[in-house]
């Protein structure tokens, strides 16, 4: 299957305890536009059955494996939409084509003076980084002089990638990430090695949707005064995991490091808390990048 889909249908799955203890299977992650989300599934779903077969109380690495299969084919699963939800069968096709995970259009405003290029960036996967510099170089030639980055409701995807579209907007030598771990493969940093391709203020756009390698690009520009944030404080996803295949040719899920922001914060179960709730003036987000760099400095 595509690495940026374990499961072939485009989501994640996570297992959570009951009130009984019994081990239930949400839907933590799900990809936009991806076959399992143009079904119908949904964040926060309970997969129940997977091809008929019940699979409540099974690990999400077995149930991932009974979901994946060959492009094209369909798998049916039922599913609980929320808590108190109904439930539904619903089959789905699984797929490898990658869509484009970029939007983009010129915009006007304060009066129409300022033009900004706005992009909506929904996932990181393999196409992310090629089509966000090919909208970001579009959008400076249609005259774009100021930057938003919407990262609402993007779930995540490709770390590496994430890291890598963060890099775009920062200067050779700035800190994108730490990993922290026990172990000293996992403790690292992660810094950029080139200069931006944007050197204008940005604004990123964000929710408590916006999780995992969309919160390591936000803390990215934001710990190093390249972008205030806007919107609502975001999921706190920042473990790093690693799967572990037992003789018996099933896995486990074993945390091994969490991301940390480069101002040491830690992203997972904490979440990051925007700069303003709504759009400012572009004035007042220049005096707040240059109260950051001042702060920087000492």
């Amino acid at each position: 299957m595509a690495k940026y889909d374990v499961t072939g249908i485009g989501i994640n799955l996570r297992e959570l305890p009951d009130v009984d203890g019994r081990i239930r299977l949400k839907v933590l992650g799900i990809i936009l536009d991806s076959p399992a989300h143009a079904a119908g599934v949904r964040q926060g779903d309970e997969i129940l059955s997977v091809n008929g077969v019940d699979v409540r109380g099974k690990p999400a690495f077995e149930v991932s494996s009974m979901l994946q299969g060959p492009t094209e084919t369909f798998v049916t699963i039922e599913v609980k939409h929320g808590n108190c939800g109904p439930i539904q069968s619903i089959e789905v096709q699984r797929q490898l084509v990658a869509r484009s995970p970029v939007f983009y259009r010129l915009e006007q405003m304060e009066n129409g003076i300022t033009s900004v290029g706005y992009i909506r960036l929904k996932e990181f996967n393999a196409l992310a980084r090629k089509d966000l510099v090919i909208a970001m170089k579009r959008l400076q030639d249609l005259g774009a002089s100021n930057f938003i980055l919407d990262l609402r409701d993007n779930l995540g995807g490709l770390v590496q990638v994430g890291i890598e579209v963060a890099k775009l907007f920062l200067n050779e030598g700035e800190t994108v990430i730490y990993t922290v771990g026990r172990d000293p493969q996992f403790q690292k940093v992660i810094i950029a090695e080139s200069a931006p391709m944007v050197t204008t203020p940005v604004i990123v756009l964000v929710n408590h949707n916006t999780a995992s390698a969309s919160e390591i690009v936000a803390t990215a520009l934001h710990d190093n005064c390249k972008a205030v944030l806007v919107g609502e404080r975001t999921f706190g996803k920042g473990l790093i995991q690693s799967v572990f295949e037992l003789h018996d040719g099933s896995g486990v899920v074993v945390t091994v490091g969490k991301y940390v922001t480069p101002k040491r914060m830690d992203i997972n179960g904490n979440g990051i808390e925007p700069d303003f709730r709504s759009i400012p003036a572009w004035d007042e987000i220049t005096k707040h990048l240059l109260q950051c760099h001042l702060q920087r400095q000492g």
